[in-house]
């Protein structure tokens, strides 16, 4: 399993609503949470070992969002 960290402009439930259904069903995404209380609106996503980070970042701009790698 990989753990994924992100920065994002996802800021509201609508957003949060738009994404939904397309990270739901991602069949490599085990997991994912958004934190809309946090300033970075970080993104956290659980997912199979098949899964890279790129694919994610392509993933979430595709829909039009801002998204930046967290690092430690």
């Amino acid at each position: 399993m990989e753990l994924f960290l992100f920065r994002t402009d996802i800021k509201s439930k609508k957003k949060l609503n738009y994404m939904k259904p397309i990270l739901n069903n991602h069949s490599d995404i085990l997991k994912w949470s958004i934190d809309l209380e946090d300033i970075d609106n970080v993104l956290r996503i659980e997912a199979t070992n098949t899964v890279t980070e790129d694919t994610i970042i392509k993933l979430i701009r595709m829909h039009g969002f801002y998204i930046k790698t967290l690092t430690d």
